[in-house]
């Protein structure tokens, strides 16, 4: 602990708040909340004994702020958006690419359909689900057009042409067709009430449905329609089996569990829609609180920044800030939920089914967090000390060169941020000043306008600092690399890494090999072969580019600008070659003569 952190501990406020742990570099590494910010933040440096993860965080707090709340229920809010806007490294960031679907009715409009959707918008629609496993939204979209004469068409229904006719599903009962005009919104709105009472728990009338068509269906002798109906009663059945018991049907809850154990961390949702258990999902989380209480709480506020919120949460151990919790999800939500941890009954029974499944994902989760962590940090750290810098390596860049013969000469910038890939932080140059083929001066330039751009600062990339480059090569073009940065007037640490042995090469001349199997070689490998990809893309976007250009300048009547949007429309030679006249007529700013033309060229090179 430094003086800085000293003199602070002591000027600590007793309100609630919250609190920003920061590096030595003024990275912000953890944000926290607290009912009263003098007892929580003293209770880091305290000697008292502490999860490694957090003793981690505490080892590299070289300052901290903190910013006081009138309420708990404040120091919630700002603490979620805090770590939305700083992304700290000690956290909890839910970047779960997996987007379940939902069930969406847009209740406003005169004629809803219902859709399945996996990004949710604050509209006045109604949202069902997340539907994960057992059930998919599919099959639910199955059943409830099976059962009621909803419509399942994406028809502008304000737009409708005179001469319209309804389609097949309005033949056979499928759907009231209010394309047809004469289904007014009220008798439409009645069979809408009546799926969102299925979709709130009520089985009664689709089944009553379900079993009258497929009765209708076997009398008429239709008996594959019959067997439709029979499949869609099958598929009730089983979610009908999923009924708790000792829950009312149009319940919808959310239960939590947590696992701990040494320095890893998971929790487990189980999802309740209808009085049904839907399904849930595990996740492995790092967070630097000093109790699984504040994590799960704030993990369940996190949880909830896009998602529908259930009418009641329940987490297996008592929270805090339950009441908090409560106000800002029954905000979000626009009406009240409850956020409780029972002591006894069905409640308690799913809070022990959470925990199970985060307990048994806890085991599977850590040996693969801590792979991970070798792969990115850990290689990070031993590529520090390898190279004996006193950086832990958080921005690393490397460069490529990519042409064809001394053509559409083009390099690549490619980042990884904690030894993961930054995608958003890559960038591409087309290479202004070298004639020919050279590789070095490609080099040179690309570090020459990457420090102009540091220096400019501007573009939020490159006016990122990087803590080490490096460079696709050998000893040459780390040479070249390094008079760019001198000319710039620029210090920061750079390698290269030769290609057919994997040899790093430093400026000096020396040369280190590394095992293959080292974890900081594999790091480098990964960087150079990414950059490697990104400089060979775009270098063949260009080339491509301007092999049509050439092609279909040949055409009478094809100018730059309709090369352009033709290049833009199909991306290719090979699509367009394949487009038909009406595709190409499609395409703005051409006419279907010149369209015709175009095709008639293709056809004529491939009889040639």
């Amino acid at each position: 602990m430094n003086d800085v952190i000293r003199l602070k501990l002591k000027e600590l406020p007793t309100d609630s708040g919250v609190y920003l742990m920061k590096d030595g570099a003024g990275e912000i590494l953890y944000v926290g909340k607290a009912k009263n910010l003098k007892n929580r933040v003293r209770s880091y440096f305290n000697s008292s004994p502490k999860a490694e993860k957090v003793l981690m965080m505490v080892r590299k707090v070289a300052d901290f702020d903190y910013i006081i709340t009138r309420t708990e229920e404040e120091a919630l809010v700002l603490e979620n958006n805090l770590i939305k806007l700083h992304k700290p490294f000690y956290n909890i960031l839910l970047k779960d690419d997996k987007l379940y679907p939902f069930l969406r009715i847009d209740v406003s409009k005169p004629f809803p359909k219902v859709e399945i959707i996996r990004r949710l918008k604050n509209d006045r629609a109604k949202y069902f689900g997340p539907y994960m496993v057992g059930i998919s939204a599919q099959e639910m979209l199955r059943l409830i057009h099976s059962a009621f004469p909803v419509r399942e068409c994406s028809l502008n229904m304000e737009k409708i042409p005179k001469n319209h006719r309804p389609c097949l599903n309005a033949h056979i009962g499928r759907c009231l067709a209010p394309c047809s005009g004469k289904v007014s919104a009220e008798e439409y709105h009645r069979v809408i009430q009546e799926v969102i009472a299925f979709l709130n728990g009520n089985d009664k009338t689709i089944a009553e449905n379900l079993e009258r068509k497929m009765k209708e269906a076997s009398e008429a002798m239709q008996y594959e329609e019959a067997l439709f109906y029979r499949d869609q009663l099958s598929t009730l059945e089983k979610m009908i089996r999923r009924q708790i018991a000792a829950l009312p049907r149009d319940f919808n809850l959310d239960v939590f569990g947590v696992a701990s154990g040494g320095d890893g961390m998971s929790v487990a949702t189980v999802i309740v829609r209808g009085g049904k258990m839907v399904g849930g999902e595990k996740y492995a989380i790092r967070d630097a609180s000093l109790d699984l209480a504040g994590t799960l709480s704030s993990f369940i506020n996190r949880y909830y920044d896009e998602g529908v919120v259930a009418e009641e949460v329940v987490s297996c151990i008592p929270l805090p800030d339950e009441k908090a919790l409560s106000d800002i999800l029954s905000e979000r939500k626009g009406e009240r939920v409850e956020v409780s941890s029972p002591k006894a009954g069905v409640r308690k029974q799913l809070a022990e089914i959470a925990v199970k499944n985060a307990m048994e994902y806890l085991s599977r989760s850590t040996a693969a967090l801590s792979r991970k962590d070798k792969l990115t940090t850990g290689a990070c750290r031993q590529l520090a000390e390898l190279l004996s810098l006193e950086s832990s390596l958080d921005r690393i860049e490397c460069f490529d060169i990519s042409h064809t013969s001394g053509t559409d000469k083009v390099s690549s910038m490619v980042v990884f941020t904690k030894g993961e890939k930054d995608a958003k932080m890559y960038r591409t140059f087309r290479i202004k000043t070298v004639e020919g083929n050279d590789d070095f001066a490609c080099m040179k330039e690309t570090l020459s306008r990457r420090f102009a751009r540091l220096k400019e600062g501007k573009d939020v990339s490159f006016a990122s600092r990087p803590d080490l480059l490096v460079i696709d090569g050998g000893i040459g073009q780390v040479h070249y690399a390094m008079d760019a940065m001198k000319e710039a007037g620029e210090d920061i640490p750079m390698i290269g890494l030769a290609e057919r042995e994997e040899i790093i090469v430093l400026p000096s001349g020396e040369e280190i090999v590394l095992p293959k199997s080292a974890f900081a070689l594999r790091l480098l490998i990964r960087i150079r072969d990414e950059a490697h990809r990104f400089a060979i893309t775009f270098h063949r976007k260009l080339r491509g580019k301007r092999s049509l250009k050439s092609l279909l300048s040949e055409i009478e009547g094809m100018g730059e600008k309709r090369i352009r949007a033709l290049h833009k429309a199909f991306g290719s030679l090979d699509a367009l070659r394949d487009a038909d006249a009406e595709a190409i007529a499609a395409v703005k700013g051409m006419t279907r003569p010149i369209a015709e033309r175009v095709v008639a060229f293709f056809r004529e090179r491939k009889e040639d």
